[in-house]
């Protein structure tokens, strides 16, 4: 279901609680707002409403992945950037990492797999705003 994206600063700043199989359809919500997005290519399931640690991103051909519980563990090559948000106004600097190591949880036959991945340039970046907005850090 295509969820309305959220302003509010009192659920953005939150926190989020770790994601569990009962989240699944959180997820699918968030897939679907996402994909709904025109240019949209990551989201925070807090961006939704939803205070749990889950993201999805999308590439070109509308593919998407979602990561239940993600961990930036370490990363490599930092550099400023100039991000903007769906659900703040304004640009903000931040530093980011080039190469990062992730770990998450994906669902996987119903059940949720752990997962370690690298990510580089431009989905390592969208992936270190989708954790910040799961540590509750307005961006």
């Amino acid at each position: 279901m295509i969820k309305e994206l959220v302003r509010d600063e009192a659920i953005l700043s939150t926190p989020c609680e770790p994601a569990t199989i009962e989240d699944v359809a959180v997820a699918q919500d968030l897939v679907d707002t996402l994909l709904s997005i025109e240019d949209g290519a990551c989201l925070a399931a807090n961006q939704i409403g939803v205070t749990k640690a889950i993201i999805a991103l999308a590439d070109d051909e509308g593919n998407t992945l979602v990561m239940f519980n993600p961990k930036v563990l370490f990363g490599m090559g930092a550099f400023k950037a100039e991000e903007s948000c769906l659900t703040r106004d304004g640009i903000t600097k931040v530093t980011r990492f080039m190469k990062i190591k992730v770990s998450y949880e994906e669902l996987v036959d119903g059940k949720l797999k752990p997962r370690k991945r690298d990510f580089v340039e431009w989905p390592a970046e969208l992936i270190q705003h989708m954790c910040d907005h799961c540590k509750g850090k307005l961006i």
